[in-house]
């Protein structure tokens, strides 16, 4: 339809009374209004896609009610939304055009029937539901979940045969989950119910693509367009797209104190009073959070500051009037502000909001655009919203978000096509409606968008799994349809159509339990299970932001009085955290990338400037503030000079540090998203277990993936890369998930959904420990392999073909994970397309600080937080090896023994020792017992001449290569061996000599020469630290090649690291990061008030006083702007500083021009005379004596004179409006105070002022003496 379409004769096809109202209530309709009325009235199935508060609701209505007039109440409407709280609203903002028809009407003197309008959620009471099967009403507003209940029950699905136009609104909240397809077959089974084709219309502010939604909405069984009277054939359906982006005010919120990887309570407090000023300065405002914890916490703290009365909390754990009395009590004003989950994304109407703040990043800029929408919710109105980062990733994902609405991105929804478990569920409910033949059932879900390309054998795989059932020990069970192969037919067993209801429905089962409030079991709302079972009677916790007192924790409930605002608790809730979207990853990447590529500045400019060029860049595009850009750039160059690069999709990093217990930690920094990151981790874990032996540790999150390493675990770092391969990824993938709680979790929510397990019997909930052990017992029958024990196994489990298998694993490979994308990364990887680079480093990287700290939904495994090898992590400062460090360990393990017993000790553990690594005499012991003696490689004797003893440290040097490789030539100082007699067989292995020392016979073995070379280095490699192949392979004169193998072979057992071409044992390596991390942590040790005490003394020269002119220059400089009663600088000031100081000195300082003095706040402040400005002030509207005013206006006039100094000078010079040549006015000129400086500049040299005073400074510190304009 053309843009310039006119919109005032968008009503002219309308019912007068209709075009009356809409005319004068709201004027113009709008673009989507005008657009949306022509297609529609057209019969069109229609797809409105429009922003926020664009009126997409009553473009899609107003033809519904003018059809109702019309055609005298003939047809029925059903409205679909999301959520039960928008369905409430929804139904609401019906009422007010109704009446207004109504009005109308009468004023006409037109007979206009009656339109009625009901809902029908979860919520909805039984008297309600019982009044609306008597009277159907006209418009029938409902939820997805609630419609399939309607259509499944008797006399609801009779009800809804009239039904003509269904309206799904808020679309794309359903259509990427289980949601969509259960909705999907819904809508074609009220299809299959009503007795002409029903006319669809879809909403939604966000979605693309846009031509894949209008697939879902139409689905592809029946008429894409709908018969007319003259059966005109008209276009295929029909997109209104006024697209997602409108004007908006955004902007991102700092903290005065720098960001970290996890939130201090400092930042959190001045967040807490940045959002408090911010209410305070609009009408209203929403507060959106990620969590319900958080929604409970943010709560809990704004009320502290702004009163409880007018901030509570909204998410989906409180009760029905819990939320709409929240949402009442904000459209009328009552509330200031109101935190809320995605309980409130969606357009709930909930009167004028001034303001959006949304609490750390959404994850996709779908949801970020969604609720900043919910300000200015109308058609004129300019949405504004504020986003605050809870760390520093946040900090860069939140710039690439807003990067990402500039440019007008969007999230790509992902449609979730044919999931067995809701195919199960709507066989079961449809037959047990109506008797089908099986192709006609099949007919039917095929018309399912979702379901297009369903293959019949899945179709008939389900059929057999829903009327067999399944062979338990206890026997058959969930066998819900009879099956009739002969004449392929189904149709529903007894209590089929029962179970259905009760338990239907995509939503995954969640083990909550309910909280009532005593005497009368009024519904609050609900608790996770693990809080509930972990709580005991007294404790108090806080839900919709007042507290609770547990009188009594029962099955499946927590009984509880009200605690009358005592302190409470913050409740948790554990569950899966939405992933990152691939689009919103994809800016991630995109933003560190233009940082990596700003930074590689022409040699000619300079840091500074590079890194100006760089902020202002990042703050153009992504619309951010130069305290922002300044902390993104700090962050992200820390980390590129920490790693050598920037992580992007194109460049992958993979760094190895020790932590605190002597393992290590692999990070691989990949910013792809936590679902292809998951399943990365998970298949890395699984290959690191099969190769080594050994469980690991691991976790994953939108940037990283990290895995705790053992001490067995020495492998070339950039072989990680290539450990897994595209084409047995899956396979390895699918093992390691069998044995994670993600396959567990998804089975117990799919055999629910299926009805395999009901989640209702009896009228009562069936409780989540016998849902699981059910859920446990079905596995056991159907995939024996998952619940077998591990022990009995050989080899791989195997998958059985079962439909609820196949299902879960393909869940966990697409819902939970994102395996299509992880091999998409693995063959970009295997081609070269994708650089990767391995770094070994002293202490993680910045880039790794959020990792180390995960949260426990980031963990591959199931050991507790308590218990992560990633607590003994030191997160400081990262470098290279401290050379001290590394010399005190080679100087640690170096023998050094008090007798010849010992030092046959050392010659055992270290498998040999070379010429000056040993005491003389202690050695001559040794060889005259036959105990030890020497071996000259180089040569075919042995010898038994020991170094002179001026020879006390051994050398090596390297020599020419021979046949294209390195071999030490000749016979240098340090290379004669010597070797106890029991590692002599392992010597003669490498070097056969002629020797007059033998082993004992418990040590006569043989040996090969790899064997030998191997057991040697590893002895050699505990005592020398760092070191080289070609080091080690002449210290035994043999090949480099052969010392490169021997070490490759330790380090497959994990006894050695190598990293910039050195080899090091594991343990001395270890030990060489600890003593470097405690020089690094000994830089920064905090120390106590005393030593600070002891610190200031010394620095302001009282322990050790300055003299002459010179040292009263220093102590000016120090004490600059500092203020002081005008008699304590030369009474205490100075002299505490000085050696007998002079007043006289000070006059010259004075009136030479380099030091001056004013009043300045509180007292007398003394400068150097060029920073007077930047401390003086010009003074204010100050109430003078009449001589003391002359006396100004003469010195205006006159500029700088001589004066007598009196009462009306001591006047002047208290107002801190005139100064003096002379301290205090002891001789010299007077003249005018005046501050020049812009306040900028006031601050740089205020600030350096206050650091020269004290030395160090923190925040706090610095906050009370120092005014920074924030």
């Amino acid at each position: 339809m053309s843009d310039n379409y006119p919109r005032f004769m968008a009503l002219e096809n309308f019912h007068p009374i209709i075009r009356r109202w809409f005319s004068e209530t709201l004027g113009d309709p709008t673009p989507a209004q005008a657009h949306g009325w022509a297609a529609i009235r057209e019969r069109r199935h229609t797809l409105i896609a429009a922003p926020t508060g664009s009126g997409k609701t009553l473009a899609a209505f107003l033809t519904a009610l003018n059809d109702l007039l019309e055609e005298g109440l003939k047809a029925r409407i059903v409205y679909v939304s999301p959520l039960k709280a928008l369905s409430a609203d929804i139904h609401k903002n019906l009422a007010e055009p109704r009446k207004g028809i109504r009005r109308i009407a009468e004023e006409m003197g037109i007979d206009a029937p009656r339109i009625t309008a009901a809902v029908r959620t979860g919520d909805t009471t039984q008297s309600e539901r019982a009044a609306m099967l008597r009277t159907p009403p006209h418009i029938l507003v409902t939820t997805p979940e609630s419609l399939y209940l309607l259509l499944t029950a008797e006399r609801s699905r009779e009800m809804l045969r009239t039904a003509r136009m269904v309206i799904v609104d808020e679309i794309h909240a359903v259509i990427g989950t289980r949601r969509g397809a259960h909705l999907a077959l819904t809508l074609e089974r009220l299809q299959q119910v009503v007795s002409s084709p029903l006319h669809r219309v879809g909403l939604s502010a966000t979605q693309n693509p846009i031509e894949e939604v209008a697939k879902y909405l139409v689905g592809c069984g029946g008429q894409a367009i709908l018969p007319v009277p003259t059966d005109k054939i008209v276009c295929p359906p029909l997109i209104i797209d006024e697209g997602h982006r409108r004007a908006m005010d955004l902007n991102l919120e700092m903290p005065r104190s720098p960001l970290e990887t996890v939130m201090s309570h400092e930042v959190w407090e001045e967040y807490y009073d940045r959002l408090t000023q911010l209410i305070t300065e609009h009408r209203t405002t929403l507060v959106f959070v990620n969590t319900r914890r958080m929604a409970e916490r943010v709560a809990r703290h704004l009320a502290d500051r702004l009163g409880e009365d007018v901030v509570t909390a909204h998410h989906g754990s409180l009760s029905k009037e819990k939320r709409f009395d929240a949402e009442s009590r904000l459209k009328n004003g009552q509330l200031k502000a109101l935190v809320a989950t995605a309980s409130l994304e969606l357009g709930i109407d909930i009167g004028h909001v001034g303001l959006v703040c949304q609490i750390g990043s959404p994850n996709r800029i779908a949801t970020f655009l969604q609720r900043v929408g919910r300000s200015g919710h109308t058609v004129s109105g300019m949405p504004k919203g504020r986003l605050f980062p809870v760390s520093r990733d946040d900090l860069v994902e939140c710039a690439a978000l807003l990067r990402s609405v500039r440019k007008g991105e969007l999230d790509r929804i992902v449609a979730y096509d044919a999931p067995l478990d809701v195919l199960a569920q709507q066989i079961v409910a449809e037959s047990s409606c109506a008797d089908y033949s099986e192709d006609e059932m099949f007919g039917l879900v095929r018309r399912a968008w979702p379901y297009r390309d369903l293959q019949r054998s899945d179709f008939d795989a389900v059929v057999k799994m829903v009327s067999e059932g399944f062979a338990t020990k206890r026997g058959r069970r969930a066998a819900l349809v009879h099956r009739d192969e002969v004449n392929s037919r189904v149709r529903g067993r007894r209590g089929s159509r029962m179970l259905a209801i009760t338990s239907g429905g995509a939503i995954p089962e969640v083990a909550d339990y309910r909280v009532l409030l005593q005497p009368n079991d009024t519904f609050i709302g609900t608790l996770n299970e693990d809080f509930a079972i972990e709580s005991m009677a007294g404790d108090i916790f806080q839900l919709g932001n007042a507290s609770w007192q547990i009188l009594q924790v029962g099955s499946g409930v927590v009984r509880v009085a009200d605690a009358h605002g005592a302190p409470p608790n913050i409740p948790f809730w554990l569950g899966e955290a939405p992933a990152r979207s691939d689009e919103l990853s994809r800016a991630v990447s995109d933003l560190r990338k233009a940082f990596s590529v700003l930074r590689s500045s022409s040699p000619e400019e300079s840091r500074t400037e590079n890194e100006e060029r760089t902020t202002k860049n990042l703050m153009n595009d992504a619309g951010i503030s130069e305290v922002a850009a300044h902390e993104i750039i700090s962050y992200l160059g820390d980390a590129h000079a920490a790693l050598g690069a920037m992580p992007t999709q194109d460049t992958i990093i993979v760094e190895r540090f020790f932590d605190e217990s002597g393992g290590m930690q692999l990070v691989l920094h990949a910013p792809f998203g936590s679902r292809i990151n998951r399943a990365w981790g998970l298949a890395l874990r699984k290959r690191f277990c099969r190769q080594f032996n050994f469980e690991l540790q691991a976790a994953a999150t939108e940037d990283a993936v990290l895995l705790s390493l053992g001490p067995q675990h020495s492998f070339p770092l950039a072989d990680v890369f290539h450990y897994l391969h595209p084409a047995t990824a899956r396979d390895i993938l699918v093992q390691a998930f069998l044995d994670a709680p993600v396959f567990q979790t998804r089975w117990r929510w799919n055999t629910t959904i299926s009805l395999a397990i009901p989640r209702n019997r009896g009228g009562k909930k069936v409780p989540p420990p016998l849902q699981r052990a059910m859920a446990d017992d079905l596995m056991a029958a159907v995939f024996p392999d998952a619940a077998a024990c591990a022990e009995n196994l050989r080899g791989d489990r195997e998958l059985p073909d079962h439909p609820l298998v196949n299902q879960t694993v393909r869940d966990c490979l697409e819902e939970a994970m994102d395996f299509d994308g992880l091999a998409r990364v693995l063959e970009r990887i295997h081609r070269g397309e994708i650089e990767c680079i391995a770094r070994d480093t002293v202490a993680p990287s910045p880039l790794a600080h959020d990792i180390i700290n995960a949260r426990p939904f980031q963990f591959l495994d199931d050991a507790p937080l308590e218990e992560r090898r990633t607590q003994a992590v030191y997160t400081g400062r990262s470098g290279i090896l401290d050379e001290s460090a590394v010399q005190r360990v080679r100087d640690e393990e170096r023998p050094d023994p008090r007798d010849a017993d010992e030092l046959h000790d050392a010659l055992l553990t270290a498998g040999f020792l070379l010429d000056g690594e040993f005491p003389r005499e202690m050695m001559d012991q040794l060889v005259a017992a036959r105990r030890a003696g020497e071996l000259d490689p180089s040569s075919a004797a042995s010898r038994h001449l020991l170094p002179s003893s001026g020879e006390k440290d051994f050398a090596r040097r390297t020599s020419p290569g021979v046949s294209g490789e390195r071999v030490a030539e000749g016979r240098v100082r340090g290379t004669i061996v010597w070797v106890a007699a029991e590692r002599l067989p392992e010597m003669l292995a490498i070097h056969a000599r002629q020797v007059d020392f033998k082993p004992p016979p418990s040590r006569d073995r043989v040996w090969t020469r790899e064997e030998a070379i191997v057991e040697l280095f590893r002895g050699r490699l505990s005592i020398v630290g760092p070191t080289t192949a070609y080091e080690l392979a002449q210290s035994l004169q043999i090949a480099e090649s052969e010392a490169e193998a021997a070490l490759l072979k330790l380090e497959s057992e994990g006894v050695v690291l190598r990293g910039n071409g050195n080899w090091c044992d594991r343990r001395l390596l270890a030990r060489i990061h600890r003593y470097t991390l405690n020089r690094l942590r000994a830089e920064i040790e905090p120390v106590s008030g005393t030593h600070f005490m002891r610190f200031l003394f010394a620095w302001h020269h009282v322990t050790q006083k300055l003299s002459g002119i010179d040292g009263l220059r220093a102590i000016v400089a120090q004490l600059e702007g500092h203020e002081v009663p005008a008699n304590a600088w030369e009474r205490f000031i100075f002299p505490a500083r000085m050696d007998r100081y002079d007043p006289a000195i000070l006059d010259t300082l004075c009136l030479t021009g380099e030091v001056g003095w004013a009043k300045l706040t509180t007292g007398i402040g003394i400068f150097p005379r060029d920073h007077a400005a930047a401390w003086q002030s010009s003074g204010g509207q100050t109430i003078l004596s009449v001589r003391a005013q002359e006396i100004l206006d003469t010195l205006r006039t006159k500029g700088a004179s001589f004066l007598n100094h009196d009462e009306a000078v001591d006047e002047l010079i208290d107002s801190g409006l005139i100064t003096s040549d002379g301290f205090l006015g002891r001789s010299g000129r007077w003249s005018l105070c005046s501050g020049g400086l812009q306040p900028t500049e006031n601050i740089d040299v205020q600030a350096w002022a206050f650091l020269r005073r004290y030395g160090v400074a923190g925040s706090k510190l610095a906050a009370k003496f120092v005014e920074v304009d924030s």
